[in-house]
Formats: structure tokens, sequence, C-alpha cells
């Protein structure tokens, strides 16, 4: 028996190398990538994906609800939230909609991160709270529009890539 795992160890050492399942598999997948990489056209000076402007404008009307629902005295929770609950994401939302409507890859991936929480909220939701049939639907259409949104985003964003940064001085 010890004869055995001795002549296998001696095989594997001194046979020829068999090619790592792993390897192949990786080399075949960054193959891919690279052609889904090439196939991808640059945007043009002054062009954004339609998905991108689409996030622009959803994200301006947010801030323009946020600014009206302040303005117009909307209680949460049975008060009117303070100056800087209301403030600070209007600021967030109205700097990702400039920047989504300039194309920059920042913005795109400040709103995909919110569409995260907004997924995984909605399903946190769906399992813990949902209590009606309407809510259960609503919660699935909320699901269904982030993620699609988030789906299509990601093409956007390796449309618009990473910025290069010039080099210091």
């Amino acid at each position: 028996m010890p004869d055995e795992k001795v002549k296998r160890k001696q095989r594997g050492a001194g046979g020829a190398a068999k090619p790592n399942p792993m390897t192949r598999g990786y080399a075949k997948a960054e193959q891919r990538n690279q052609e889904a990489r090439e196939a991808l056209e640059p945007l043009a000076e002054g062009e954004r994906p339609t998905v991108v402007t689409v996030g622009a404008v959803v994200a301006a009307l947010i801030v323009v609800s946020i600014v009206i629902g302040y303005a117009t005295g909307v209680e949460v929770n049975g008060e009117q939230p303070k100056l800087p609950q209301v403030v600070a994401p209007a600021v967030i939302m109205g700097m990702m909609a400039w920047g989504m409507w300039h194309a920059r890859y920042w913005a795109v991936l400040g709103f995909q991160l919110i569409l995260v929480v907004v997924l995984f909220s909605a399903f946190f939701g769906l399992v813990v709270g949902a209590s009606s049939v309407g809510q259960i639907l609503g919660t699935l259409a909320v699901l269904a529009g982030a993620g699609i949104f988030f789906y299509f985003m990601v093409k956007a964003m390796a449309r618009i890539q990473m910025p290069t940064r010039e080099p210091r001085r």
C-alpha cells in the first residue's frame, strides 16, 4: 500500500505536467473579456448613454421632490425633517445628476451604489415586511425596475470607463 502512494507521487513529479483546468478556464474567460472590451465603442465627446441620461433625470427629479416636499411641510413619522436631513441627500443627488449628465464615471458608480441599497432594502422588505398583495406587487416592481436599471448601467460604465489620471510632476 505505501508503495502505491510513492509511485503516484513519483508519477506526478516526473511525468508531463497536466494543464490545470482552472488556468484554462481563466484564460478562456480573459479572452472573452478582451473581446468584449474591444467590441465596446468609446463615447464621443459630449455623448452619454441613454440609461445614464435617464439616471440623471431621475436623480434631478429626486432632488426636486426633496425640495418641494420640505417646502410644503411634508412630515415623516409625524414631524418635519430638520434642514440637514433634507440638504444632505438633495446635494448628493444633485451632484450625481450633474455628474451623470456630464457622463462622469464616479456619478454613475455612485448611482449604482444607491440602486444596490434600494435592491437590498426592497428584498429585505419583501422577505420580512410584506403583508398584502399590493405591497408584494409594489416591492416586486421596485426590484425589477432597479435591477434592470442597474444591469444596463454596467455596460454604460464600461463605455464611460475610468478616467485616466495625469502623472504628478
